[in-house]
């Protein structure tokens, strides 16, 4: 199990457009990833999830990843999130 804490850079934070990028990017491992924002976890190959953890602009989220490719799903999404989810 591997896991980081990153800081949501989008100005709208992680509504439709990029809960949708990140959990594509998500879908692309068979490791089980998850992150926690505050007291809730959510699966981040779920868009009703993602959008569910309510998450805003400067919110920092921390990623879990946990199977055969976990290394390199955090660095995926890791990537994916400091370079704004496409926004």
């Amino acid at each position: 199990m591997v896991s980081q804490k990153v800081v949501i850079k989008n100005p709208t934070g992680l509504h439709l457009r990029p809960a949708g990028i990140l959990c594509k990017e998500a879908m692309q491992f068979k490791s089980l990833i998850t992150f926690t924002y505050r007291d809730n976890t959510a699966n981040a190959k779920s868009v009703l999830s993602v959008l569910g953890a309510c998450v805003k602009c400067g919110d920092e989220i921390t990623f879990v990843c946990e199977g055969e490719d976990e290394q390199d799903a955090l660095a995926t999404l890791v990537q994916a999130v400091e370079n704004g989810l496409g926004e």
